[in-house]
């Protein structure tokens, strides 16, 4: 590193000269001028932006216009659509069926992400104390569980309910329990609505646990260790070890859990169609319904704003809440 010596001052004649060592200043590459660039940035991101504004906002905005105006099978081919206003949200809000598809949805979703967080949470710590082979497996097949299609995974299930050849009938029967044979699982609105229960959860699990399962691997031994010489028991190690630290992707993956059940459409309509009797109807089924049955894609594009309000609603209290005890906590 270059160096130079400090020359004694003037004035200063008969005292012993200092001599400092003095850094050189050291050489900054020069800054770059972002409009120098010229127009290549935006050009590389131009296919990205467009592709999302139309995959994305377009459709949005395209429903929002839809729900304000009188919008059925004439106007779709003709092009005259009249602007109504509130009329078609009026319309759902009055209607009784639709406080009850409201009601079905939020129970839907509250018995889905109840049941996929615990077993999730559960899944993870057991995974975090297999050996590095059985783990490897373990987490292996949870990734093959996500992998499978939406739509094959549904009519596997579709197979296993079968009340004549499925193999949830034929094991019941073996077992003594003749009242299950034939047993016609989606002719009953309690068994159907079980079954999709029970699909949402097994597609949702993996992704969970496996997320989960990254932040537990992130929690120091150490403390492990401090607690247990402390005389904590599992249960209370968990409770104040273990959550305090993957409280944040706990809390992550429960909002999306959230959204992807209150949203789920392709399971229910493969499966029952919203039957039987609309027991299995949630909200994006009611908003299809609405639209495909007498072409009234006002009303349907209608119902669907008041999903996203509603999802919106609930995330805006969810992280309202978050917040404020994170704000308590520091």
């Amino acid at each position: 590193m270059s160096t130079v010596r400090e020359r004694s001052l003037p004035g200063s004649a008969g005292r012993s000269p200092a001599r400092r060592m003095v850094q050189a200043p050291s050489r900054r590459p020069p800054r770059r001028d972002p409009g120098r660039a010229g127009p290549w940035p935006y050009l590389l991101i131009a296919p990205a932006v467009l592709g999302m504004l139309y995959l994305l906002v377009y459709p949005l905005v395209r429903a929002v216009l839809i729900s304000f105006q009188d919008f059925r099978l004439r106007q779709l081919i003709v092009g005259d659509a009249e602007f109504v206003g509130l009329r078609n949200y009026r319309t759902l809000l009055s209607d009784p069926q639709f406080w009850e598809v409201v009601r079905r949805t939020f129970l839907f979703m509250a018995v889905d992400v109840v049941v996929i967080m615990a077993l999730s949470t559960l899944v993870s710590l057991m995974v975090e104390r297999l050996g590095r082979i059985v783990r490897t497996l373990v987490l292996s097949s949870l990734v093959l569980v996500w992998a499978v299609p939406v739509v094959a995974a549904t009519t596997v299930f579709q197979w296993l309910f079968h009340s004549e050849f499925g193999i949830v009938n034929e094991t019941l029967t073996g077992l003594g329990l003749s009242s299950f044979e034939s047993y016609p699982w989606f002719a009953h609105g309690g068994t159907a609505f079980t079954i999709v229960v029970v699909l949402i959860v097994w597609q949702s699990v993996p992704f969970a646990a496996v997320t989960l399962y990254s932040a537990l691997v992130t929690v120091p031994a150490e403390l492990y260790e401090s607690a247990r010489m402390d005389g904590a028991g599992p249960v209370r190690i968990f409770r104040s070890v273990t959550f305090p630290l993957i409280r944040p992707i706990f809390m992550l993956v429960l909002s999306l859990e959230v959204i992807w059940t209150f949203k789920a459409f392709v399971q229910i309509w493969v499966m029952t169609r919203g039957g039987p009797g609309g027991a299995t109807t949630i909200l994006p089924v009611y908003a299809v319904q609405t639209a495909l049955a007498g072409q009234r894609y006002d009303l349907g594009s209608a119902a669907s704003m008041i999903t996203v309000l509603l999802m919106s609603g609930v995330l805006v209290l969810y992280f309202r809440q978050l917040f404020r005890q994170e704000g308590e906590h520091l």
